[in-house]
């Protein structure tokens, strides 16, 4: 777990110039876009709402990324 002062020093970060990554698609499709950040992070947003700006350490993003692998996101049909 993310202690508060990583957190305050990742939305800290100026990342005004950070490469946004996306899956391929047309600039008018809604998709989640993401960035790495120094020390590992990641941000990540919706091109739809750009200003609006998720930041997780390294520590968290693969956590995220293991249990996403792992189907702990997969929604019932």
């Amino acid at each position: 777990m993310a202690t508060e002062q990583e957190k305050d020093e990742l939305y800290a970060l100026d990342i005004s110039g950070v490469e946004w990554l996306s899956a391929p698609g047309s600039p008018e499709e809604e998709r989640v876009e993401i960035a790495h950040l120094p020390g590992g992070g990641v941000a990540m947003r919706n091109s739809a709402d750009p200003d609006t700006v998720l930041r997780y350490t390294a520590a968290e993003w693969e956590a995220f990324v293991l249990g996403a692998r792992d189907g702990e996101f997969d929604l019932e049909q």
